[in-house]
């Protein structure tokens, strides 16, 4: 059985790549901030689906936090075949809106933690000869719309690149590019979600099934919906400063309220 470390674990996108793989029968590491619900998700998808689920509660906003993650992707003798960095989170208000704090905060875990990680995974992997990375990021990525978005693009080129660097080694490494999904996500941030479309919302449970089906394939970024890779394709042929005033309106319509 192979094992999978899943950062941000315990609700949305998380969540729903530990149930996937837990009904697949992977042993999951699961890490988080929030001990209790570590405990009681491990319990659940061990009760229900047999596999070992060892809990690690860290904050990758702090040093502490992505060391311990750090160390147990290089536990060798309990490898991880599996990493999915999806801890992230959005913040509330426009550029110098929000605190020169919660800014670096978000770098930290969405920049320095991913890189980190996923240079302890791949180093211990490559050594394997096989093993897989899912970093996953946001269409924001793709269109210029402040720090969320520049940390997500990012991620899109960091992990480009290192597939590219790391291709015949046995390392997969995939880019996750969703859209608006029904997760905890807005609610921790303090967002509205009413005025968003109900056509732009995805479900995280079938995200996840073409997000690894497109890992299996060796995509190294996957847009796992018909409807934001057609928006996708769209954004590509938009002239960026066109598209810099269209993503500020679209985000004052349906980003924070």
């Amino acid at each position: 059985m192979t094992t999978a470390l899943i950062t941000g674990s315990t609700a949305g996108i998380g969540a729903a790549f530990a149930r996937r793989l837990a009904a697949q029968g992977h042993n999951l590491v699961l890490v988080a901030r929030d001990t209790k619900r570590l405990a009681e998700q491990a319990t659940e998808l061990h009760d229900r689906h047999g596999i070992e689920a060892e809990v690690l509660a860290a904050d990758l906003s702090t040093e502490q936090g992505i060391a311990a993650v750090e160390t147990r992707l290089g536990d060798r003798t309990h490898p991880v075949d599996l990493l999915v960095n999806n801890a992230g989170f959005g913040n509330k208000g426009r550029y110098l809106e929000v605190s020169m704090a919660d800014e670096l905060t978000m770098i930290k875990v969405h920049i320095e933690a991913v890189l980190r990680l996923t240079s302890a995974a791949t180093e211990s992997m490559r050594s394997r000869g096989r093993g897989g990375v899912v970093n996953v990021a946001s269409v924001a990525a793709f269109v210029p719309r402040g720090t969320y978005g520049a940390s997500k693009a990012w991620v899109v080129q960091f992990t480009q690149g290192a597939a590219k660097d790391l291709a015949g080694s046995g390392v997969r490494l995939m880019a996750l590019c969703p859209g608006f999904v029904r997760t905890e996500f807005h609610q921790r941030a303090g967002m509205g979600t009413d005025n968003i479309p109900g056509w732009m919302w995805l479900d995280a449970d079938k995200l996840v099934a073409a997000a690894l089906a497109d890992l299996a394939r060796g995509k190294t970024v996957s847009i796992p919906d018909p409807r934001y890779k057609a928006l996708m394709s769209v954004v590509k042929l938009t002239p960026r400063g066109l598209l810099g005033g269209v993503s500020s309106r679209t985000g004052r319509k349906y980003g924070p309220q």
